[in-house]
């Protein structure tokens, strides 16, 4: 399985001891995954719909423990040639409907409905343990994250811009940093952050998941760390290389024209020991020469002969 259906497996299995936490998160799966319609008799149908089986075993147990409802998982393939199923539950039941729709501030009590606009009304949020269990419901619902091995990614995506917003600020509201882009006719709640990600992990109580994720941003921060020394040795490694070339060739060229002999004795022994070992660093080269010379000795050397060398280039 995936990171995110490890999580989405992890909360499932969590269910909040309040029944107002619980309300909130049912509420969740109901704006996200669930639909109210009418059959033909006018009577009014609430459907849950979800590709994920853990999904539809937390619908089940919200109904059951919430509501006492006792109702039915049932499953179908989206097709012939496909491998993908659906998971089901239905309400059918007029009480069951009723209160189910009453508790979750989708209906009030004469039968109005208000499910046009899909955004959870703020009274059943007011609580800080009911945002939290809202916000399980909406990843088990509607998110997904990619691999954190290799980025860092959490979406919520939402079919309005109000409902996207109403998600955002929840989310927010524990100063995680949350942002929101348009996707087609989709509204994306994102997170880009790891450490927003596993705020926002702690907060849903996917505490194994939050564990594993942190293993692998230590691991991925620890060879991302390692890569980038490398490639600075390396980088540093060619320069070294490419200015002991330059060297040589400068020296190459003033003893071939004016000879080494014409130079001043310190610049001569630091020409000859360059000859001599072309590829050995500055610091090394000091410890050839007679007396030592320290590495900005050395350097200020090579200098005065490379000033040399251009001066010959110049006049040829």
């Amino acid at each position: 399985m995936s990171f995110s259906s490890d999580v989405k497996e992890e909360l499932a299995k969590h269910t909040g001891s309040a029944r107002h936490c619980q309300i909130a998160e049912l509420a969740a799966l109901l704006l996200y995954c669930g639909k109210v319609k009418k059959d033909k008799n006018n009577q009014i149908q609430v459907v849950l719909e979800t590709e994920n089986s853990s999904v539809a075993q937390k619908g089940f147990t919200l109904l059951k423990k919430t509501f006492n409802i006792y109702t039915e998982i049932t499953e179908r393939t989206l097709g012939k040639q496909s491998k993908n199923a659906v998971y089901s539950i239905k309400l059918e039941k007029q009480d069951e409907v009723m209160k189910v729709l009453q508790a979750v501030k989708l209906m009030d009590g004469t039968g109005n409905l208000y499910w046009e606009n899909r955004t959870i009304n703020a009274v059943l949020i007011k609580n800080g343990c009911c945002q939290r269990a809202f916000l399980r419901g909406a990843y088990l619902a509607i998110g997904s994250m990619s691999d954190p091995e290799k980025s860092y990614h959490l979406e919520l995506v939402c079919v309005s811009e109000e409902q996207a917003m109403q998600l955002r600020d929840v989310v927010i509201g524990f100063d995680i940093e949350a942002k929101i882009v348009q996707r087609k006719k989709y509204f994306v709640v994102y997170l880009k952050e790891g450490s927003g990600i596993v705020d926002f992990l702690n907060l849903t109580e996917a505490y194994v998941s939050l564990m594993n994720f942190e293993n692998l941003r230590i691991l991925k921060e620890m060879r991302n760390s390692i890569n980038r020394r490398v490639n600075c040795e390396a980088a540093n490694i060619t320069r070294t290389v490419t200015a002991a070339s330059k060297q040589v060739e400068d020296i190459a060229l003033i003893r071939d024209t004016c000879g080494l002999a014409s130079l001043p004795d310190n610049l001569r022994k630091m020409a000859e020991v360059r000859l001599e070992y072309p590829d050995a660093p500055l610091k090394e080269l000091g410890q050839y020469l007679q007396p030592p010379v320290g590495k900005s000795g050395v350097n200020h050397r090579l200098r005065k002969l490379s000033e040399l060398a251009e001066k010959i280039k110049t006049s040829m």
